[in-house]
This record gives C-alpha cells, structure tokens and sequence, in this order.
C-alpha cells in the first residue's frame, strides 16, 4: 500500500514565498528560498518528501543526514552573509516532519551529529541576532522538530488536527510505554507534556501564536495574508525583544523549570 506523502510544508513553502527561485545545491528534500517578509530579505527553509531520496528512510519528509547537514550549510550561509550587516535578515522553519530518518545506516554515519548540525546552525543564527521564526503547518515529530523548528526566538502553530508536536509517534510511544494507544491517550489527558494537541503543547509555553486558517493542505489568499502579518509580528517581536528564549518560561506548567533556573544562578 503506497503512503501519501504530505505537501503541505511545501504548499506553504511555496505560498509565502511567491513561488519564488530554489537556492541551487541543496538536496531535493530540502527546500532553501530566499524572498521578503516584512520587506527585507529573509530565508525560508522547508523539508519535504522525496521518493528519490538515496537514504530509503529519509523519503517521506523525515529529517535524515542529508537533510540534517543541509539544513546547517544553509544557515552557516545566511550568518556568514550577514555578518556585518547592521540589521539581520529574518530565517523562518516552514515546519512539517514526520519523525527523524529511522536506520542501521543513518545511526552508522552519525545523524545524531548531522542533526546537531541542524540546531547548532539555527541557535547561532539566533544569537547571531537573525530573527528566527517556526511555522508549524503539519507534524512536528521527535528529532526531526528538534533539527528544524524548536531553536527558534517565536514558535507560530496552525490550529488544525493534522498539526501534532510530540517526541514519538503514538504508536511508538505505546510499544515503548507497554501501553496501548487508548491508555496513552488517557494518560496524555492528564499530563500535558504526554499530550499532542496544540493546547497541551501550548500549555507548556512553547508556541507564541495559534492560527486558524481555512484551507490547510494548499493556502487560500486571506489564508495566507492572515500567516504573513502573523510572521511579520513574530519578527517585528523578535527584535524589540532580544533574541534569548526567555520568554517560554511564562506558563503556569513551567513553574518548576523556572524555580530549577532560579536555584542553579542562586548556586553560581
């Protein structure tokens, strides 16, 4: 039976970009397109499916070494460009994957060290002052969020129920937890950082602004200007207000991370 493969990374991609010219020499898996947001240059970044993908188990949209290693070049290439530029251009994580690349392979060739390529690209953007934007418009799975999303200054989410962010798949978390997946949802019910609901993750302080748009799968024209200005705020945000990640500590369920931080400067 064939898997249909999720575009709507791409769509979006595509979108808020005005269909704008690839970046040359990056895999097909990931997309690099540079085009304005809030009138100034920005980079957007996307990964996507790829049946031709020459690792098997990177093909539906999954984050694997190409991707990983890719996904840092683009970034190094936008810190180095910019850095003398008195005001730095904006990178905004189009956000849709699946899970990492699951492999004997990708384990033997290092994907923990691509993806690490991947965060440390996106956090030294971030402190390099680049405003740094994720927009989740799909899964946001396991490793694969962490590579590409999770380091940015503001967390954006599209309200639909196909938008999921959690560490494992439910039925991979099921078989790890010797639960089914009905008694994982019941347990996710009461404890939020098992949920994969928007609300639950927003709960934790994570996401600076929830959206609801009509048409997901391919953007609509007041679709799209809705997640534009809300992108431009998002950076307009970012560079009134620094670019540290302080701000995910405000919610009520991140009480003891902020009283662990207050113990630990108290100590040094």
């Amino acid at each position: 039976m064939s898997t249909v493969l999720s575009q709507r990374g791409l769509n979006w991609l595509r979108a808020l970009t005005g269909n704008a010219a690839e970046q040359p020499g990056y895999p097909a898996s990931l997309k690099v397109v540079d085009a304005p947001l809030a009138g100034r240059p920005a980079r957007y970044l996307a990964v996507g499916p790829d049946a031709d993908n020459r690792f098997p188990r990177a093909r539906h949209g999954e984050v694997g070494l190409l991707e990983g290693w890719s996904l840092g070049q683009a970034l190094d290439e936008v810190i180095a460009a910019d850095r003398d530029a008195p005001v730095k251009r904006a990178v905004v994580a189009v956000v849709d994957v699946p899970s990492q690349a699951y492999g004997r392979r990708e384990e033997a060739l290092g994907i923990h060290q691509a993806l690490a390529g991947a965060v440390d690209g996106y956090a030294r953007a971030r402190l390099a002052g680049h405003p740094v934007v994720a927009l989740l418009v799909g899964k946001a799975m396991s490793g694969a969020f962490l590579a590409h999303g999770y380091q940015a200054n503001r967390i954006v989410a599209l309200r639909d129920p196909g938008v999921m962010v959690h560490a494992m798949g439910k039925e991979s978390a099921a078989r790890v937890t010797l639960r089914t997946v009905d008694e994982l949802e019941a347990f996710a019910a009461k404890v939020p950082p098992m949920a994969y609901d928007l609300d639950s993750y927003a709960s934790l302080g994570l996401l600076w602004e929830t959206l609801s748009v009509e048409r997901i799968e391919q953007p609509g024209a007041e679709d799209l200007a809705r997640v534009r200005a809300c992108l431009e705020q998002a950076e307009a945000d970012i560079r009134a207000a620094g670019t540290d990640l302080r701000g995910r500590l405000g919610a009520a369920n991140r009480a003891a991370s902020r009283r662990v931080r207050e113990l630990l400067r108290a100590q040094w």
